[in-house]
């Protein structure tokens, strides 16, 4: 119990005919509280999520120090027999202001809309531990989505049961969950299967985005974003889509001007002219769903195609794996592979690409040219 607690709180718990009393000395003041658990091991593990509860409203404005007032509304929590679920949705998302709509969606409806299901049906968790796991299944155990999803469960949990709108029984508990598992390696795109994909699609539209994310080295979400602006050289491409940069909370990418690295043949390389089609107005295909994001509609589009599996078995083979950023990291390949011929810099490539260095380094060290290889070819030359 002292875990969750301030170091310097006074309070206790003392056995009272059998049962346990919860005690608590506050500014010179003595309150006391016998609560229905009985005075055992049980008992105990039974009491300890509403004492964790009534120690958090005891010091909320709820609570306002007060013992008996706190168990009120503990107790009150878990009586209620029937629950809005909309109304508490509603009322939570006012309580979470920072989120940007994008993020509630993302981050918090899916797994808000398990919790309404699991506790609206015939067969409820019994307790919180059940109804974290259950509302969890849907993501992969140690992946980055299920601690977001994970983190926003308990954050709605402590929120609701707090101002008894739902029962203290599902009180969240501490569980471990395995840290993130390694990021797989993405695989890039070869020239030939850029190619190859855009000439197996029917959809003009399609070709036309697969060109575009191929030549500049979008992020899927930033085809929602291009722009024309006038440049001091004449109009230029931008995207001016900004996402979270990790770090320091708030910061986000600045929009970049589109250098392109074109895409090659066996007769050299190829000029799809694609500025001018933006410049023009080409149609797209939609890059914008209500839930998901840019990737999730490339994602969906591509898992549809025979030629893209094939590609998904020869990354599997190589141990990395194909997602629909294999486009940005074909980028970011050819990037470093004319390096010399372009006299770009990591640095330069890492600005293109709208990411700091560091990401860059952390991401693609793979593609960096390096003359290792050269000195051990010496032993054959000599």
């Amino acid at each position: 119990m002292r875990a969750d607690m301030h170091p310097n709180a006074a309070w206790y718990v003392t056995k009272s005919r059998g049962s346990i009393k919860l005690e608590v000395k506050e500014d010179g003041q003595y309150q006391s509280r016998v609560l229905e658990y009985e005075w055992s091991q049980k008992g105990f593990a039974k009491a300890l999520p509403r004492i964790r509860l009534i120690y958090k409203n005891f010091y909320s404005e709820l609570g306002n120090r007060s013992l008996a007032k706190s168990c009120e509304i503990v107790n009150t929590a878990s009586s209620k027999s029937e629950t809005n679920f909309d109304e508490i949705f509603k009322d939570f998302r006012i309580f979470c202001p920072r989120p940007s709509d994008k993020t509630w969606k993302k981050s918090y409806v899916p797994v808000l809309d398990n919790v309404k299901r699991l506790l609206t049906s015939n067969k409820k968790p019994v307790d919180g531990e059940e109804l974290i796991l259950k509302a969890l299944e849907q993501w992969e155990l140690g992946s980055r989505s299920r601690d977001i999803a994970r983190r926003a469960l308990i954050k709605f949990l402590d929120y609701a049961i707090l101002r008894g709108k739902l029962s203290n029984n599902y009180a969240p508990v501490k569980t471990e969950e395995k840290k993130y598992q390694s990021k797989r390696v993405g695989f890039a795109l070869e020239e030939n299967q850029v190619l190859q994909l855009i000439a197996q699609e029917k959809d003009q539209k399609w070709k036309f985005a697969y060109q575009l994310l191929s030549t500049y080295g979008l992020r899927p979400e930033e085809m929602n974003h291009l722009v024309i602006k006038e440049g001091s050289q004449g109009k230029e491409l931008w995207t001016i889509y900004q996402k979270s940069m990790g770090g320091v909370k708030g910061q986000k990418t600045e929009p970049r001007k589109l250098e392109p690295l074109y895409v090659q043949d066996g007769q050299g390389y190829i000029e799809w002219n694609l500025q001018t089609r933006i410049e023009n107005n080409e149609e797209l295909p939609s890059f914008k769903t209500k839930t998901g994001t840019g990737g999730d509609v490339l994602g969906a589009k591509l898992r549809n195609s025979r030629l893209w599996q094939q590609f998904r078995v020869k990354a599997e083979k190589q141990g990395e794996q194909l997602v629909p950023y294999a486009f940005r990291h074909r980028y970011a390949k050819v990037a470093h592979s004319r390096s010399v011929e372009l006299g770009l810099t990591i640095k330069d490539i890492a600005f293109v690409m709208g990411h700091s260095l560091e990401v860059h380094q952390k991401n693609y060290a793979r593609f960096i040219p390096s003359d290792i290889s050269k000195k051990f070819a010496k032993q054959i030359a000599a």
